[in-house]
Formats: C-alpha cells, sequence, structure tokens
C-alpha cells in the first residue's frame, strides 16, 4: 500500500482569459462524427464559461500519482477545483492534511469522515481529533489531452 500523498501544481485562472469560442456540435454525436448536415453551426462555446462556476474561487491543480484512477483521474491531468462549492459525501475534493494536499473522494458517514482514494493500494485515510485536515475544495472538472 501506498502511504505517500502526492504533490500537486497550484494554477488560477486568468483574469481577463483569452476568448477561445469554438463551434458547437448541436446534434448529440455517439462517439462517431457529426452529420456532413451540421456543417453550418450558428452556436458557439467557451470552454472558460462551460466550465468556471465561480471564477474567484477556481484554481486548476495538475495532478501527480495514481491515488485517484479509478474516478478517471491521472497523472498528469488538470483538476478544475472550485473552493465556493460546499464538501459533501462522495464528491471529489481537494484536501490539506498536514500541511500537504491530496485528491480524493469524502465519505461522511455516521459522523466519521474518511477520504478514500480510487486505487486499491492507497489506504483510507480515516479523520480524527487532533489531525490536522480540511477541505480546500471540490474537484468539478477534470481537463485532460488525449493526443
Amino acid at each position: 500500500m501506498k502511504t505517500k500523498q502526492a504533490n500537486y501544481d497550484l494554477l488560477t485562472p486568468r483574469d481577463n482569459p483569452l476568448q477561445c469560442h469554438l463551434p458547437q456540435v448541436l446534434s448529440l454525436v455517439p462517439a462517431g462524427f457529426p452529420s456532413p448536415a451540421d456543417d453550418y453551426m450558428d452556436c458557439s462555446l467557451d470552454l472558460n464559461e462551460h466550465l468556471i462556476n465561480n471564477k474567484a474561487a477556481s484554481f486548476y491543480i495538475r495532478v501527480s500519482g495514481d491515488s485517484m484512477m479509478g474516478a478517471g483521474i491521472l497523472c498528469g491531468d488538470i483538476l478544475l477545483v472550485d473552493r465556493s462549492m460546499d464538501p459533501v459525501h462522495n464528491r471529489i475534493v481537494v484536501a490539506v492534511i498536514d500541511n500537504e494536499m491530496a485528491v480524493k473522494r469524502l465519505s461522511i458517514k455516521n459522523d466519521k469522515i474518511s477520504l478514500l482514494s480510487e486505487n486499491k493500494h492507497y489506504y483510507p485515510i480515516n479523520i480524527t481529533r487532533g489531525m490536522e485536515c480540511y477541505i480546500w475544495g471540490v474537484v468539478t472538472a477534470v481537463i485532460r489531452k488525449l493526443i
């Protein structure tokens, strides 16, 4: 079992983000190609507007480590974290444990709080009295290049 927590790079959204409006395909595509009839698209999508709900409370964190691979979060991914959201049971959160950041699934059951990895090679972290731990933010999106 691995016990060392991964390190994370913290990034913030730009104050004046570059506008990047990409054409949005209006029809749903089941992992295929859009219809040639959709060549004319009258709608665009700004990823900043789509992904960021509260810019003042949002940050990007680059992941290192493999503790959350079962949740589809891989080493090198960029996570969008919103510090204004309430951390509730079963959400993926960024926690600070003894001054180190960790991305984990929050478990709250019968007044017991645990931080769970999505990799069987890591132990759960059970939060007990006297531990220095707080939830820094809630993960709202995973960004990854495929190529």
